[in-house]
């Protein structure tokens, strides 16, 4: 037998035949008017990233910002017996103080008047007065907010 020298050839593609076309079922007149179905396409996927590399931050310490002179609340106190039916009053520059009306103090013993002002940032001035009406003598007394001071007062 002899051997063929020539080189096979592949055989050509197959295409559909008629017959074949024929053996599938027709697709119902609603079926051909609905729009056919977009495929769904997914993004292009992106390239991974680095994960973010936190640089260590040097610690930093609370420095304490400096302020204005705190607001603190003073306590001042008379000594005197004004006599019994009579009312200590203070007048002034400060916080509830006015030049113009006097606070009443509280009566602690039958000679010690006590009051406490509100908070105040600088120094506070003032005088007293028996009943709102006779000023004490001498100069104004003042004092350093948020102090108690203990004074004797004369008239």
């Amino acid at each position: 037998m002899k051997k063929s020298t020539k080189p096979a050839k592949s055989p050509a593609p197959a295409t559909k035949s008629a017959a074949a076309k024929s053996a599938q079922p027709r697709k119902s007149s609603a079926a051909q008017r609905a729009p056919a179905a977009k495929p769904v396409t997914k993004p292009a996927a992106k390239p991974a990233r680095k994960p973010a590399v936190k640089k260590a931050q040097p610690a930093v310490a609370a420095v304490p910002v400096p302020t204005a002179t705190p607001a603190l609340a003073t306590i001042v106190t008379a000594v005197i017996d004004i006599g019994f039916g009579n009312t200590l009053h203070i007048r002034g520059e400060g916080p509830g103080l006015s030049w113009d009306r006097g606070l009443p103090m509280e009566c602690v013993t039958d000679n010690q008047w006590r009051i406490t002002l509100g908070e105040a940032g600088r120094p506070i001035a003032f005088k007293f007065l028996v009943n709102d009406l006779s000023w004490s003598v001498g100069a104004d007394y003042v004092v350093a907010a948020g102090s108690s001071v203990t004074l004797e007062p004369s008239f």
